[in-house]
């Protein structure tokens, strides 16, 4: 519904603040990263996340793009809300957070408030098959997904298999270009 507002800053604090729109006041939700961007100006431009929930309608507000879509990508995984979506974005920046999920970093998930092992595991399973980049030209946000042969790789990875081993595997499929993600995986399981 909302793409960005742009206004005056009249509240501001480390998780919310007010901003005038022509004379419409808005309450929003923000992350520490946003308010560390934001904290010196008396106005600026945030990109919004609306929430429609039973009981309210709630705005949360990103300085750039790159966040507004990791937020959103957070709160497609299961037991991932707003709430913990937006402490995962206020204790890691984007880049953190990618940094985590390219190199599977468990670790690095568990250590923000309220993310235990399965909750972080979750993280990166679903997250390891997009990568979020930055498009230097346009500023834009471009999700990329993997190929069939990476979406096979995690999963028999999360299956437990040394990825090395699951490499090994593609190598011994001759028609690797022309299956699908499972009958893959099958293959591959075969190979072994």
């Amino acid at each position: 519904m909302f793409a960005y507002l742009e206004g005056n800053l009249t509240y501001k604090s480390p998780s919310l603040l007010n901003l005038d729109v022509n004379g419409v006041g808005y309450e929003i939700n923000i992350t520490l990263q946003t308010y560390s961007r934001i904290q010196s100006l008396d106005r600026c431009k945030l990109y919004i996340h609306l929430q429609v929930r039973e009981d309210a309608w709630v705005l949360y507000g990103f300085e750039n793009e790159e966040e507004k879509s990791t937020f959103r990508e957070l709160l497609n995984i299961s037991g991932v809300g707003a709430a913990t979506a937006r402490i995962i974005l206020s204790s890691l920046t984007t880049d953190e957070l990618q940094k985590a999920i390219s190199s599977e970093d468990a670790k690095t998930l568990e250590k923000v408030k309220g993310i235990g092992a399965k909750t972080a595991q979750r993280i990166l399973l679903e997250l390891k098959g997009k990568v979020l980049k930055q498009n230097n030209d346009t500023g834009t946000t471009v999700l990329k997904h993997n190929t069939i042969q990476e979406d096979a790789l995690i999963a028999l990875i999360n299956l437990g298999i040394n990825k090395s081993m699951a490499e090994n595997a593609f190598k011994k499929i001759s028609n690797s270009d022309t299956l699908t993600v499972e009958e893959l995986i099958k293959q591959a399981l075969r190979a072994l």
